[in-house]
């Protein structure tokens, strides 16, 4: 069976030149693939080489999400404990150029309830390496006149409260 255009007229498709309505419709069709109660982390590449980072949450994610955040700040848990807990649980796929990271919130919020740390080797290899670049970061703020935080940094963050506030 063949169409003809006056079944299906066509549309006149105009750059504009703002890549966010695509964007925004590829992270929609991402997120309506994934299972409910589950924070995204996708990774688009930008035509100028560099990356950006968008989080998504589906049905119920969000609410969750900000309770987990909420335990573990209460908690001892920091940054460390947020990179063991949220890659021991994240399933990792890719769409082209896309990568996927998803996380489902349900085993995250039991790790937290239970208090689940970073292994102490993973934790002493993630501070060296925050020594080396707390170095970097002092020498950026006497340049500029601010103050670094000195240790590990909080618990970064599963819901959309706390992964879009910044700090001062």
């Amino acid at each position: 069976m063949t169409t003809t255009a006056t079944e299906h007229p066509a549309t006149t498709l105009k750059p504009t030149g703002d890549p966010e309505p695509v964007i925004q419709a590829v992270i929609s069709s991402i997120t309506s693939s994934q299972p409910p109660e589950t924070w995204l982390s996708i990774t688009l590449r930008k035509p100028c080489g560099c990356i950006a980072i968008h989080y998504a949450w589906t049905n119920g994610g969000a609410d969750l999400g900000d309770h987990i955040d909420l335990l573990a700040l209460a908690g001892p848990l920091d940054a460390a404990d947020w990179l063991h807990i949220t890659s021991t649980h994240a399933q990792t796929s890719h769409r082209g150029h896309i990568k996927i990271h998803a996380h489902p919130l349900r085993p995250i919020l039991a790790d937290v309830q239970a208090g689940v740390r970073c292994p102490t080797d993973l934790r002493d290899d993630l501070l060296t390496y925050s020594m080396s670049l707390h170095r970097t970061v002092n020498l950026a703020a006497a340049d500029t006149g601010q103050t670094p935080q000195p240790g590990m940094p909080r618990w970064i963050g599963v819901g959309p409260t706390l992964l879009a506030r910044k700090t001062p």
